[in-house]
């Protein structure tokens, strides 16, 4: 960002004005000296002409380069030094490489130099300038100039003392803006940070990345892709929504709508959409890790979804409901039509298919807490997951009857060692993964189940 802020500053019409005064100063400066030493008969009249050149070159050569400088700042730049520095050569020479001119014509293309491309910028220019100055010297045979007057030295270095000044002012300027340049983009950016992070609320992380990292174009388009679609909704909300003021009904919806969430995104999930205490979500776009960990990662999910709805259900136990809440999911897996649907002006990322027709009425068959999967699910994950075989149902919108399973748990959590303890009263819930707790947490476990232990027993003293 740093340098295209700085190639962005050099590139615009200010630089371009601050260059072509900077060199109108340095050749006056040269000016000055010959027609000083002229003057005190230290050269000879026939290099006078070099004042009006010096004078009138500057001018030249910036409306002379407008043209190819628009096109090519850059390259228009090394150009003018190139001929800066023949300019400084050849003068020398001119001058019998008078010793006080000279150094000043050289500390002025140096610095000329440093300004524009730095060292190595400086690196060409001075062997321009030898070269030109040496060759100039042997065509033209000027006598080497001694000990330099007082008024050609004075004016020498005062004209170059007022180039480097008023230059490093123009340079000092061009820093404060630099800054000033810096810090709205800056800004900009932040609010750009900002209002990304805001629209990012309305999409999925994966489908917000991928297109804000390019993965994914912003038009109108879809592609078939093996896909494990999620669907649940709450048993019973129609009838709680009855029961509870609006209020209390949209903050109990948007926590469980939250920590649903949360765990579909830990488990990689592309959140579609939400339609009232309904949840869709699809495993395989817009990342994938195959069939197999798509499907498993999605019954995986819905696991961790029903045993946590132990603990929202002891939260809304507290908030005065005692309707006891349970969710219902369906699951299936195969090949659907995803990508961007609508208008040209507003799109919607999702899916569509028979297959996505089949989760939604696998939710829709399920009992409260329980997780339907299609055969092609069970398929993928039957040696992970303990499935129960359900038969078969009919299902709207296909000829034959449908074989599902019911998600009974993970076959490690089955054995004679089970890696959870869960128990649920009122007033009392509890879920322990032995497997999810890493070394590190589990003096803090142990201290937290101690201290619930003591208040217990407190309790029952009383």
């Amino acid at each position: 960002m740093k340098d295209i802020i700085c190639s962005n500053i050099d590139e615009a019409p200010g630089s371009s004005l601050r260059e072509y005064y900077s060199r109108m100063l340095a050749y006056i400066a040269g000016a000055a000296s010959v027609a000083a030493g002229t003057y005190a008969q230290y050269f000879s009249y026939d290099i006078l002409w070099l004042v009006p050149y010096a004078l009138l070159y500057p001018h030249l050569a910036h409306h002379l380069s407008q043209g190819f400088r628009r096109e090519h700042p850059t390259q228009a730049t090394q150009v003018l030094l190139f001929i800066d520095a023949l300019h400084t050569g050849i003068g020398a020479a001119f001058l019998g490489f008078s010793i006080v001119p000279s150094l000043m014509f050289l500390l002025t293309l140096c610095f000329s130099a440093l300004m524009s491309g730095g060292l190595r910028h400086l690196t060409v220019a001075l062997m321009v300038t030898v070269s030109s100055g040496l060759l100039a010297n042997g065509l033209i045979g000027k006598p080497f100039q001694g000990t330099t007057p007082n008024l050609v030295a004075l004016v020498s270095i005062a004209f170059t003392m007022l180039y480097v000044c008023i230059t490093a002012g123009f340079v000092h300027q061009q820093g404060l803006r630099l800054i000033q340049v810096r810090g709205e983009i800056k800004r900009e950016q932040e609010k750009a940070a900002r209002l990304a992070s805001s629209l990012a609320k309305y999409l999925s992380p994966q489908v917000w990345e991928s297109i804000f990292t390019g993965r994914k174009s912003v038009r109108l388009e879809t592609q078939r892709k093996k896909l494990t679609v999620f669907f649940s909704d709450i048993k019973g909300f129609t009838e709680l929504s009855e029961e509870l003021e609006a209020e209390e009904l949209t903050d109990l919806l948007n926590n469980y709508l939250n920590e649903m969430s949360k765990i579909a995104l830990k488990y990689g999930g592309t959140i579609d959409k939400f339609v009232g205490d309904c949840i869709m979500v699809f495993f395989g776009d817009p990342a994938s890790q195959g069939a197999k960990k798509d499907a498993l990662a999605a019954v995986s999910m819905a696991i961790a979804m029903r045993k946590h709805m132990k603990v929202l259900r002891q939260q809304w136990r507290a908030q005065g409901i005692t309707k006891p809440l349970e969710i219902r999911m369906g699951i299936n897996t195969g090949y659907c039509t995803v990508g961007n649907f609508g208008a040209d002006t507003r799109m919607d990322y999702t899916i569509i298919g028979r297959e996505v027709n089949l989760a939604s009425r696998l939710e829709s068959a399920s009992e409260a807490g329980e997780i339907l999967v299609s055969h092609e699910t069970y398929s993928l994950v039957k040696d992970v997951i303990m499935c129960r075989d359900k038969g078969q149902i009919s299902v709207k919108g296909f000829s034959r009857p449908v074989q599902i399973y019911q998600i009974v748990d993970f076959r490690r959590d089955l054995g004679a060692v089970s890696s959870f303890i869960e128990h649920e009263l009122p007033g009392f819930s509890m879920y322990l993964d032995t497997n999810g707790i890493e070394n590190f947490d589990k003096e803090r476990v142990i201290l937290a189940l101690r201290q619930a232990a003591e208040k217990l027993r407190d309790k029952v003293i009383v």
